[in-house]
């Protein structure tokens, strides 16, 4: 019974859904990555039911790539370093 609840398709897209909203209490980019592989995951889910293993590995494939993309878009230049000139604090 357990592994029926990984091809259920719209638990994948409840767990993108929350993992969408700790990206944005805890921003950095390192959760969207898993949200957008959850999304793409759950959509694919739609159309084929892979095996658990080869889920996972869907699953971890994806929201690395995702991730790849989303650090080369949102990066700073090459050799830059970001400076704050406004402090809350003072």
């Amino acid at each position: 019974m357990p592994d029926a609840l990984w091809s259920v398709w719209w638990l994948w897209l409840a767990g993108a859904l929350v993992l969408g909203v700790v990206e944005m209490l805890l921003p950095g980019f390192i959760f969207l990555g898993f949200a957008i592989g959850a999304a793409v995951t759950g959509l694919m889910l739609l159309a084929v039911t892979p095996s658990l293993p080869v889920l996972l590995l869907i699953f971890s494939a994806l929201s690395l790539v995702a991730w790849l993309i989303l650090r080369r878009t949102f990066a700073l230049p090459h050799g830059q370093v970001k400076r704050f000139k406004d402090d809350i604090n003072g």
